[in-house]
């Protein structure tokens, strides 16, 4: 099946595109795990670069420089946390507060590879932000903003708090999982500065899954 890249923004320095949901970001161990967004968006832009990744299954914004320079400083930006990350995700349950705050450590689950798990010891730092948009009867809609960039963070954090996300396959039991299509986590607003001139800009891919007016 083929599915498209939409493209959010484009000039001379960077790109910033809507992965969808079932794209590898970037290519992957074997001959069968080459396709990704990386690729794709290098046939068409040889000069792109990677700058950081979603999850296979997460949807939305992601960046790529077109350039050398402006890789560095956009790396640099995610790892001196100057980025701005929200997310859309529709969890199992309803949480019993209109928001919170999660802060649990996270490692790479080597017994149980892709899986990462909480580590109280042994963990690098972790934390994400949440608050509820939305409530129906047996799930929530809720607004996620990564403070930290940890491999699955989203998803481990709200499966530790008894939220998992709909739809994920590691995280979550068999019920939850099976009660959507895909994994209902989504990239929905990114803000990073300009290489250039140190503009602060704002990009976002709307919600396949979920709509609402502001948010």
């Amino acid at each position: 099946m083929t599915v498209t890249i939409g493209k959010v923004y484009h000039d001379d320095r960077l790109i910033v595109l809507d992965k969808p949901s079932g794209l590898l970001a970037v290519p992957g161990r074997g001959e069968h795990l080459q396709d990704c967004l990386s690729a794709r968006v290098q046939h068409e832009y040889p000069e792109a670069l990677v700058v950081h990744r979603l999850d296979r299954d997460t949807s939305g914004v992601m960046v790529m420089a077109l350039d050398a320079a402006a890789q560095r400083e956009l790396s640099r930006q995610f790892a001196a946390r100057e980025t701005n990350k929200s997310y859309i995700a529709i969890v199992a349950g309803s949480p019993t507060a209109e928001e919170g705050f999660v802060e649990l450590p996270l490692r790479k689950d080597f017994d149980n590879p892709p899986r990462h798990r909480v580590d109280l010891e042994l963990g690098k730092p972790a934390q994400t932000r949440w608050r509820v948009l939305h409530r129906d009867a047996d799930h929530a809609t809720l607004e996620v903003e990564p403070v930290t960039g940890r491999s699955h963070q989203i998803r481990i954090h709200l499966a530790e708090i008894g939220h998992p996300i709909l739809g994920d396959p590691l995280y979550g039991d068999g019920t939850t999982t099976a009660l959507a299509p895909r994994l209902m986590l989504h990239a929905a607003r990114l803000t990073i500065t300009h290489p250039d001139d140190g503009r602060r800009m704002t990009f976002e891919a709307a919600c396949p899954f979920w709509r609402a007016a502001t948010y």
